[in-house]
């Protein structure tokens, strides 16, 4: 492969795309939490101070460490389209009407690339407007909302990075998001792949505009086998638009569909199980079982005419399309007398493999991250204490670009 690629979650992390929290965490209120997607109002110092320590980590172990926060803006002052592009995204008509959206953009356009990416990232009230702005046009928008109402909304989950987008091979992914809180981020991530100058030249894998995929459900097994989560985020017709994909693009010649509950509990398929090495995995005792469907291409390749076969159990589908005998499986513990059901239900089966064999893995999940030593996995444990209340650990914070391929 070439600069940037990934052909599975364990081979060595070589770069990787982090966001680092600001100020569209400082939105949150106890009125707007819930329609934003978070249990409680963080705490941003600590919340940054704990992903300070993150890519701390990840860049002691080798990786480059690259920062959406710092991407975006250059992007921006690199390219006329990508501005316009993100300000397209984030000012809706339909909610401003025309002629208040109109100037608005205006507005936008004017600002400096830091300024602009702020307000892309972190959301614009209206009491934040010039204050002409509305005002000749007689917008009823502007005089009947109240100066703490958005007029771009923030984006709180935007540090959880692996959701908007994955690699698979040396190609990008843009996914679509489930909930209109978390839609626009998409955007961003996309304007980054695509006129960013150290991305140029990169393709795209697959993007989706109609039926959820989120990449949080997406785990690269082995190379060429991918599985994905169906449950509250990604659709079954989501997965098979992504396997159709991936097949024409011979990416990968089996995607697994996992399902999962549909709820907020077990949100993403890379919530419940991760892999920790080429042959082992840790995971929610609950998804063991989970019925899993295979899809491959149909006679003669076709990618257009898919072949499925099943279910079966998730462990054993998956181990047989690694080509396995079995998968060494280390399950979570969900008994609270253990000490591991940590705050906002991260149970420990989210976390990132720095190379194979190592993984990174929130210090509270004690009795998981025993049993993955135990194991002869390496845990390098950090705190997450305020990551935790958005419900992702250390695998949804980071999107790998690079990783080395795995041997054989």
């Amino acid at each position: 492969m070439g600069e940037f690629g990934v052909t599975s979650e364990v081979g060595k992390l070589r770069t990787v795309l982090l966001h680092r929290p600001g100020t569209e965490l400082a939105r949150l209120t106890e009125t707007n939490r819930d329609q934003l997607l978070f249990d409680v109002v963080p705490s941003l110092e600590r919340m940054r101070a704990e992903h300070d320590a993150f890519a701390g980590v990840l860049s002691d172990r080798g990786a480059e460490v690259l920062l959406l926060g710092e991407l975006l803006p250059q992007t921006i002052a690199h390219s006329g389209a990508a501005r316009i592009q993100g300000i397209s995204a984030a000012v809706s008509e339909r909610r401003l009407g025309p002629r208040l959206a109109a100037e608005v953009s205006a507005y936008l356009r004017a600002l400096a690339p830091d300024d602009l990416a702020n307000v892309l990232i972190a959301g614009l009230e209206f009491g934040e407007l010039p204050s002409g702005i509305g005002r000749s046009a007689m917008s009823l928008v502007r005089f009947m909302h109240a100066p703490t109402d958005f007029v771009v909304d923030p984006l709180p989950n935007l540090m959880f990075t692996r959701d908007s987008s994955f690699w698979v091979g040396e190609r990008f992914a843009i996914t679509r998001l489930a909930f209109a809180a978390r839609g626009r981020e998409t955007s961003l991530t996309d304007l980054v792949f695509a006129h960013h100058p150290r991305f140029l030249g990169t393709r795209r894998a697959y993007e989706s505009r109609t039926a959820p995929v989120e990449g949080g459900d997406v785990l690269l097994l082995a190379p060429g086998v991918v599985a994905v989560g169906v449950g509250e985020r990604t659709t079954p017709a989501g997965v098979e638009a992504l396997a159709r994909s991936l097949f024409r693009d011979e990416l990968a010649h089996t995607v697994l569909a996992v399902g999962i509950a549909q709820s907020r509990a077990y949100m993403h398929l890379g919530t419940m199980a991760t892999m920790v090495d080429t042959d082992a995995i840790v995971m929610n005792p609950q998804v063991r079982r989970a019925p899993t469907f295979t899809g491959s291409p149909g006679p003669g390749g076709d990618p257009d005419v898919l072949t499925v076969t099943g279910p079966g159990e998730f462990a054993d589908v998956a181990a047989s399309a690694m080509g396995e005998a079995r998968l060494r499986v280390i399950e979570t513990a969900l008994d609270p007398s253990a000490g591991d059901l940590p705050v906002y239900g991260a149970d420990g089966s989210n976390t990132l493999a720095v190379a194979p064999g190592i993984v990174v893995a929130y210090a509270h999940a004690t009795e998981t991250n025993r049993r993955l030593r135990a194991a002869g996995i390496e845990v390098i444990e950090i705190e997450g204490g305020e990551l935790g209340t958005g419900r992702g650990g250390p695998r949804c914070l980071a999107c790998p670009i690079a990783r080395a391929e795995l041997p054989g």
